[in-house]
């Protein structure tokens, strides 16, 4: 995968999209950041950085044949990418807490933001966000906030990340299919942050829901047990996990 390698964005999505722009045809590209001055999370939120110390990059794929109703597969199938890669430098208690922030036990190490760019119905390219958390040590009022370094006492080089990361994602991009849906959500569902424990929730008018996370949906909406054998499903911005 190309790699161009940027001093200070405002954010790799949006250079990534500008990248796009006006080209009906490329290759896979990944744009990465020495320092991101105004990244950006799920929910609005935004990603702080340390320049230097992290990884900041976004991927720019070409169409990817996923109906646009079952987007959440690339969502899933990038979360998983990114768990297989970290194992394989001995991070512990990694898992995805609902829908795509990275874990390690009960703390975030990494946040994705995946947006498509739809043409026709069809997504026509999809922009991969990643922040991860590597060599920092120090994150001022974020309590649950985790580095790589801090989870495992090691310095990495964020060179050999990146390549194992996007190696990962080349492989795992080009094998979604409608036919493996159901192995791909089975395996995320196996990966999920507090799945089968009884956890409390928060929904937008504040009040507290109290459930048991079963799983997902194929439309990525997460499934909640709240009595015995009684399920709900909720979007994003329907529920929060309280942990």
């Amino acid at each position: 995968m190309r790699i161009i390698k940027v001093n200070a964005t405002n954010s790799t999505n949006e250079f990534a999209r500008e990248l796009y722009r006006g080209n009906t045809s490329f290759e896979p590209v990944c744009v990465v950041a020495h320092e991101q001055t105004k990244g950006r999370g799920q929910r609005g939120s935004g990603w702080q950085s340390n320049a230097g110390e992290n990884l900041t990059f976004s991927v720019l794929y070409p169409k990817i044949r996923v109906n646009v109703n079952h987007q959440f597969l690339m969502s899933a199938t990038v979360s998983l990418a990114i768990i297989k890669v970290l194992k394989k430098f001995n991070v512990p208690g990694l898992k995805v807490k609902w829908p795509n922030d990275i874990m390690s036990a009960r703390y975030k190490i990494s946040g994705i933001l995946i947006e498509n760019i739809l043409k026709n119905n069809e997504i026509a390219a999809s922009v991969i966000g990643v922040g991860l958390n590597v060599n920092q040590t120090d994150f001022p009022e974020l309590p649950q906030a985790s580095s790589l370094k801090l989870a495992t006492g090691n310095n990495f080089n964020l060179d050999e990340l990146l390549k194992g990361i996007t190696d990962e994602f080349e492989e795992k991009l080009t094998e979604i299919t409608a036919k493996a849906e159901t192995s791909i959500l089975e395996e995320y569902a196996k990966n999920l942050f507090r799945k089968d424990q009884v956890s409390t929730f928060q929904l937008p008018d504040a009040a507290f829901l109290t459930g048991i996370i079963r799983g997902v949906t194929t439309s990525g909406r997460l499934n909640i047990e709240i009595e015995d054998s009684i399920f709900k499903t909720f979007d994003l911005k329907e529920i929060k996990l309280m942990y």
